[in-house]
């Protein structure tokens, strides 16, 4: 194989994986933007996102691990297939978290062209005027200034003064909330959604808090930072208001009882449906352990919430697995969990061929 086919093979392979993650970003938000695609074909980590939003790197191709050409060409094919599908280009404007919100820049090379096609972000036809108008304004609005907490010893590079917990990234380097005239400002810790919601939009300057975590390699919100009138309002307004927010919570909690009482009824007459010799007590009981809410569990799934026949059987398998099998017994013995499933498989497929007939 010649160099020329392998450049042709592996065109080929990109543009499938742009086209794939393109299409998913847009089934998923209705939008595309060049930041979903290279961040969705690994070529940009989110942790290399954030420390060009904190404006700690030049431009964003710095901070992407391939070289400019194949840039070139995931970018065309990008925009070829956005075109193909009918997309509305929109071009947004992107400025750092830090305080002076200055622009952000994409490009090596600065050009206006290059940097358009980063700006652009490809809206579906689907989406009714009012909410293309309200992606517009959420797009366009800045960025959260962001806070970081500290996790070693560091020095201002405004004042030179030893840093405390806190620090914001600016272009000079990290600067204390003093240089960032910012130590006004309360912790809020993360934990109650409104009452950090109320807080941030009573407070005309606020931040969010972040820690980075080592062991999952990314920045994980621990809270924000507001002007201390606006806590204590956010307070007043949700004391006020505590009595009126448990009730929605009580609705909210008994109506995702009803969904799930009636989805494993469902679940239950669908194993009753593929499986008639099982007895009717057993299929509500595999109906209402595999679809219990947030168990994780495969009766959880999508497939199995569509009632997909291959999801519901993969239900009524594991059931059976421990309650029919010593697949239990086998694992708290030692035996690997793949070679104790091997093994039991015998009598799993025996209970099933009895269930499938009536």
């Amino acid at each position: 194989m010649t160099s020329s086919d392998i450049d042709r093979v592996n065109n080929q392979q990109l543009e499938r994986r742009v086209v794939e993650v393109a299409e998913a970003a847009l089934a998923e938000k209705l939008f595309v933007s060049p930041i979903d695609v290279l961040m969705g074909i690994s070529w940009l980590p989110p942790s290399h996102v954030d420390r060009w939003r904190q404006g700690r790197v030049p431009c964003l191709e710095n901070a992407v691990s391939t070289n400019l050409s194949k840039l070139s060409t995931a970018m065309g094919v990008l925009r070829r297939w956005a075109v193909h599908r009918g997309l509305t280009p929109r071009e947004t404007g992107y400025v750092t978290s830090t305080r002076d919100r200055r622009p952000l820049r994409f490009s090596v090379s600065g050009k206006d062209e290059i940097e358009r096609a980063y700006r652009t972000h490809w809206i579906s036809p689907e989406l009714g005027e009012k909410k293309r108008e309200r992606l517009a304004e959420r797009q366009s609005r800045p960025p959260d200034l962001v806070a970081i907490q500290a996790l070693n010893d560091w020095t201002c590079s405004l004042c030179e003064g030893r840093g405390g917990d806190l620090l914001l990234m600016e272009q000079t380097g990290p600067v204390c909330l003093t240089c960032a005239d910012m130590d006004h400002l309360v912790f809020l810790a993360a934990g109650d959604a409104t009452l950090s919601r109320r807080a941030k939009k009573a407070s005309g300057l606020s931040a969010v808090v972040v820690r980075f975590s080592r062991a999952r390699k990314r920045y994980e919100r621990q809270g924000i930072l507001v002007e201390e009138a606006a806590l204590e309002r956010a307070e007043r307004e949700c004391l006020d208001d505590h009595e009126a927010r448990a009730h929605q919570r009580v609705v909210a909690r008994a109506g995702r009882e009803r969904e799930d009482v009636a989805f494993q009824r469902q679940l239950a007459l669908e194993i009753e449906r593929l499986f008639p010799g099982c007895p009717s007590s057993r299929a509500h009981a595999i109906a209402t352990h595999a679809g219990a809410r947030s168990s994780g569990r495969v009766g959880r799934t999508a497939a199995a919430r569509a009632l997909d026949a291959e999801a519901v059987t993969l239900a009524v398998v594991a059931s059976v697995r421990h309650e029919d099998t010593p697949y239990d017994d086998l694992l708290m013995s030692g035996l690997p969990r793949a070679e104790a499933r091997q093994r039991v498989w015998p009598d799993v497929e025996r209970v099933l061929q009895g269930w499938r007939s009536p």
